[in-house]
Formats: C-alpha cells, sequence, structure tokens
C-alpha cells in the first residue's frame, strides 16, 4: 500500500497542469470509449427500430439511477480515502474500500428488486406507443437487474484513482465499451450463429460489458471489508462524502423523467428528440464530466492540507480546459443538428424538431462548465450542502419549471429552458465559489498576522 501513499503525495506536490495532463487524459479517453458505447448502440438500435429507439430513451434515466449510486458512491469512498491518505491513514482508506464493495452489492441487490417490480408501470408514463412499451420492458428488466458489474466497477475505480491510478480504470472502461459495441451488432440481428435478440441483444451486450470492466478493475480494486462493527462508521463516512454526487445524478435522473413526460404530451418523436440530445451531449462533455472525476482528489487532497491556492489553481485550469472544448461541442448543435440526428434515426418528425431544439440546447454549454463543476468544487472541500443545493437549483429549481412553463407556449419554446437554467445556476456557483475564495484569503491574512505578531513577541 506504500504505492498508493506516495502516489497520492503527488497531488500535494506536482505542478497543477501537470497533474490534471498525467490523470486526465485517461479518464477522458475512457469517457470517449463510453461516450462512443452509448453513440454506437444507439445507431444500431435506431437500425432496429424507432420503436427501440425510443425505447432507450425511456430506460435512460434508469441507467443514470444506476450511475448515480455507484458513481455517487465511490466518489465517496474516493474523498474519504483521499483524505486519509493525506494524513497517512493506511488502515481507514483500506477499509473504507473494503466497506465500498459491501454498499454496491447492497445497493445493486435493492435496485434490481424494485426495477423487477415496478419497471412496467415506469415505462408507462413516458411512452404511449404499444410496441416501445414492450420493447423498454424488455430492455430495462435486463439493464437493471444485470446491472451488479456497474456497481462494482464504480466503486472499484475510485478506489484506483484514490491512489492516483487512472490507468486500469481507463483500461477497464476501454475493454467494457468495446465488448458492448463488437456483441451489439451481432446479438441485436442474429448475426452468423447469434440468434436475432432485438432491444435484448443490446440489453445483454450493455451488462456483458459491465461486467467485463468490473472485472479488470476488481483484480486490485477488491479489498476486504472490515468488521461489521467497524462498517457502519466507514458507510456513515462515505454516504456523507458522497451524497451529494448521488443526489445530483438522482436529481438528472429525475428531471429526465419529467421532461420525458412532459414531452410525451406532444409526442413520442419530441421524447426521442430528447434522448438524442443526451446521448451526444456525453459525447460533447467529456472534459468537462472527466475533470469532474479528476479534481475531487486533488482538491481534496489539497485543501485538507489547507494548500488553498493549489484549490484555486486546480479550479482556474479546469474552467480553461473545460470552456475549450465546450466550444467545438456549441459548433456541432447549433450549425450541425440534423447531421448529428441522421446518423440514429430517419423520422422526419425528429429532424423537424430537432433541428429547432439543438441549436437552442447549444447555447447552454458554456454556461454548464460553471454550473457543473462548481458543485463538485464544494462536494470535494467537504461542503455538500451547498455542492447539493447548487445542483437543486439547477434541476429542480430553474429546469423542471421553466421548461414546463415554456411548454405552455409551445414545444419550440421549451428548449430555451436549458440555456436559462444553466445560466442562472452557473451565476450562482460562481458567486459562492469567490466568497469560499475570498474566505480563505481572510483566513491566509489572519494566519500571517499571527505569525509576525509571535516574531516580534520572540524579539521582545
Amino acid at each position: 500500500m506504500e504505492k498508493s501513499l506516495s502516489e497520492s503525495e503527488f497531488f500535494g506536490t506536482e505542478r497543477i497542469g501537470k497533474i490534471l495532463l498525467k490523470i486526465a487524459p485517461p479518464v477522458m479517453l475512457a469517457q470517449l470509449i463510453q461516450a462512443l458505447y452509448n453513440i454506437v448502440d444507439s445507431f444500431f438500435v435506431g437500425r432496429y427500430s424507432a420503436d427501440a429507439l425510443t425505447a432507450l430513451t425511456v430506460i435512460y434515466p434508469l441507467q443514470l439511477i444506476i450511475i448515480a449510486f455507484a458513481v455517487g458512491t465511490g466518489v465517496g469512498v474516493n474523498t474519504y480515502m483521499a483524505r486519509k491518505f493525506a494524513q497517512k491513514s493506511e488502515r481507514d482508506a483500506e477499509n473504507a474500500a473494503g466497506t465500498g464493495t459491501v454498499l454496491a452489492v447492497f445497493t445493486w441487490a435493492l435496485f434490481a428488486l424494485l426495477s423487477a417490480l415496478f419497471m412496467r408501470k415506469y415505462v408507462m408514463s413516458s411512452a404511449k406507443n404499444p410496441l416501445a412499451v414492450e420493447y423498454a420492458v424488455t430492455y430495462g428488466k435486463i439493464v437493471c437487474i444485470g446491472s451488479i458489474g456497474a456497481f462494482l466497477e464504480g466503486n472499484w475505480t475510485k478506489v484506483h484513482q484514490a491512489g492516483g491510478n487512472m490507468r486500469l480504470p481507463m483500461i477497464a472502461q476501454i475493454i467494457g465499451a468495446f465488448v458492448n459495441i463488437i456483441l451489439d451488432p451481432f446479438l441485436i440481428f442474429g448475426i452468423g450463429f447469434f440468434p436475432e435478440l432485438g432491444v435484448a441483444g443490446a440489453a445483454y451486450a450493455t451488462v456483458l460489458g459491465q461486467v467485463a470492466a468490473a472485472a479488470i478493475t476488481g483484480i486490485k480494486g477488491l479489498r476486504r471489508p472490515p468488521k461489521i462493527k467497524e462498517m457502519a462508521h466507514y458507510a456513515r463516512r462515505i454516504y456523507w462524502y458522497g451524497y451529494s454526487s448521488i443526489l445530483m445524478q438522482a436529481l438528472y435522473t429525475v428531471y429526465i423523467v419529467v421532461l420525458n413526460i412532459i414531452l410525451a404530451g406532444f409526442s413520442d418523436a419530441a421524447v426521442t428528440v430528447l434522448g438524442l440530445y443526451y446521448k451526444m451531449q456525453s459525447f460533447f462533455f467529456i472534459p468537462l464530466i472527466g475533470l469532474q472525476t479528476c479534481i475531487v482528489p486533488i482538491l481534496s487532497f489539497n485543501y485538507t492540507r489547507m494548500s488553498y491556492d493549489r484549490c484555486r489553481r486546480t479550479m482556474k485550469d479546469s474552467f480553461l480546459i473545460s470552456a475549450a472544448f465546450m466550444i467545438v461541442g456549441m459548433v456541432c448543435f447549433i450549425f450541425f443538428p440534423e447531421r448529428i440526428m441522421r446518423l440514429f434515426s430517419d423520422s422526419e418528425a425528429v429532424h423537424e424538431i430537432g433541428k429547432t431544439a439543438f441549436p437552442i440546447i447549444g447555447t447552454s454549454f458554456i454556461s454548464a462548465v460553471f454550473s457543473l463543476i462548481m458543485p463538485v468544487f464544494f462536494q470535494a472541500v467537504g461542503n455538500g450542502v451547498i455542492s447539493l443545493l447548487l445542483s437543486l437549483t439547477r434541476q429542480i429549481f430553474c429546469l423542471m419549471p421553466i421548461f414546463w412553463l415554456f411548454s405552455l407556449i409551445g414545444l419550440d419554446y421549451a428548449w430555451l429552458a436549458f440555456p436559462v437554467s444553466e445560466t442562472i445556476a452557473g451565476g450562482i456557483g460562481l458567486f459562492l465559489y469567490f466568497k469560499q475564495i475570498q474566505k480563505w484569503k481572510t483566513a491566509a491574512d489572519e494566519k500571517q498576522k499571527e505569525g509576525e505578531t509571535e516574531t516580534v513577541k520572540s524579539k521582545l
């Protein structure tokens, strides 16, 4: 374990730019592969059936819930371990990693049970076409009940990242994505000796890809759980550091479900457009999502050491890198919406809605840099309340009610809710961030004055 401790010291001594250049590319590459797998998944399913593509859109929020609990719990493990590495407490870090595995299995079992019981009721709230409903129920049950790999990989990946090892999680996610991509056409269309399984084939490919990624990260990420009487302590600490991330992702799911319900009142094509947006969004948001993952251990480590200047530098570099890449995404969504949509759907109804929706949503990308990174900053420095409030502001207090109000005017106006909400949430986040920076400056000045006073006294 000495290796992990020395690797984590890297967060406190090396230049921030060099740290990001070392740990961010592997995470971004893994995210790129994951985004490509989502896009390829939608491409093959869209070629199989337009109703099947709608089914994937309906189930997408449930997959986000899986991510919320898997990655959110992993973030709690990551943050707690990074702090313990900073304090050179190896035993606590190891016990937290072992507890995370137990929490992952328990959460998967509960989620799988609820999915089996209530899948049809959920699907019927967001889809009207009977064939789309059946496709969604089939796909949803397989990916939710079979999600054990996603829950375990979410924990074990963060165990590696807490010690500065970004390479193995990257390899695992790339292999998992390739397993999914390769199996998709064979299982969906029944190529060679494979049976034609349709949307069920896409679901099985997803599950097998997740299991492959979990197997790789588990080789060195699995830790022995502590004694049962100690486990409650570590579980509380993990969820204390991870609850805001879980809720942020869960809220993301809630607002997509609500938006799907609102859009279903217009047409299934409108629901499909929203789903295609989120699939493509994940591709262009790669640097931002990757940096969200990378800066948590860096900020947490340096905040624990009271190296506030390094925290500020981390945020500044993250803003600049994210903004540069988000401009590319904004240009694609504003100027090439129909080309993007034709990759997945030949439906003229989808194209007609999307050519208005995509450019409007694209204008929100720059504001999203701040609205998405600010909650991560406050989470990493231990202020989960502000992190949660920022997420609530963006997704619940702003996006859903504004989307609903604009939808009363017409479908074309509803999409304006995205740039409006991102701008409001990003502005509030920046205001609170600069207040935090000012507090750090004040504390540093007071400490310096105390030091000068002590020096004068010693001379007297």
